[in-house]
This record gives structure tokens, sequence and C-alpha cells, in this order.
């Protein structure tokens, strides 16, 4: 099946602790379906100082839910579906179906 969200998306988070926050999407993980978004399901990590780092508690992105997240419409910025659609020269392009535009052109 063909990915409906993709790495430089950008997206809206659904729900969750983040809930209306908006990003773009770095990565993707197909098999585990899950994706990074930048900015979003920040995790506090415990860092133990090594040569090239210094330690402490850093911040950083965790993996969120693919069904947690939903395609930013291109036109008012609301989250919308993806469906799919096949051009006049066979092409086949997701579009938002809020809105019908064309995600990827």
């Amino acid at each position: 099946m063909a990915a409906k969200i993709k790495k430089g998306d950008r997206v809206v988070v659904l729900a969750g602790k983040d809930k209306g926050k908006k990003g773009e999407v770095t990565q993707v993980f197909p098999a585990k379906a899950r994706a990074m978004v930048s900015g979003v399901n920040l995790v506090k990590r415990h860092q133990r100082p090594s040569q090239t780092q210094e330690g402490g508690i850093l911040s950083k992105e965790a993996s969120i839910d693919l069904s947690n997240l939903a395609i930013e419409d291109p036109k008012d910025g609301k989250p919308t579906r993806v469906g799919f659609r096949i051009l006049e020269d066979g092409k086949k392009v997701r579009f938002a179906k809020r809105s019908g535009d064309v995600i990827d052109g």
C-alpha cells in the first residue's frame, strides 16, 4: 500500500500530549507504523558524559504513531485525510480530501 505520510510532509497531531501541534516529518518507520516529527513528542533522556558529549538531562524527539498524525491541508492548514489520484499523464499523486488539492506535485 502506498504511503500516506512521507518524509518532509507538514502534519498535525490528532491525539496525545501534543494534540494540535504542527510539525514536519523528519523520518518514517513503515514497519513500526511510526514517524518522527520535528518539535513534537519531546522526551527527557539522562545522558552519561562521554569524550564527545557532556552529560545531563537532554530533550530529544521520540517517534509518534502514524494513526495520531494527519496531513496538513495545503489550503487552510487544518488536518485532512489523504486520497490517491492518477493524473492524465499516468502519474499517481496524493491529494487532500478536504480541499481536493494535490499534496505532491
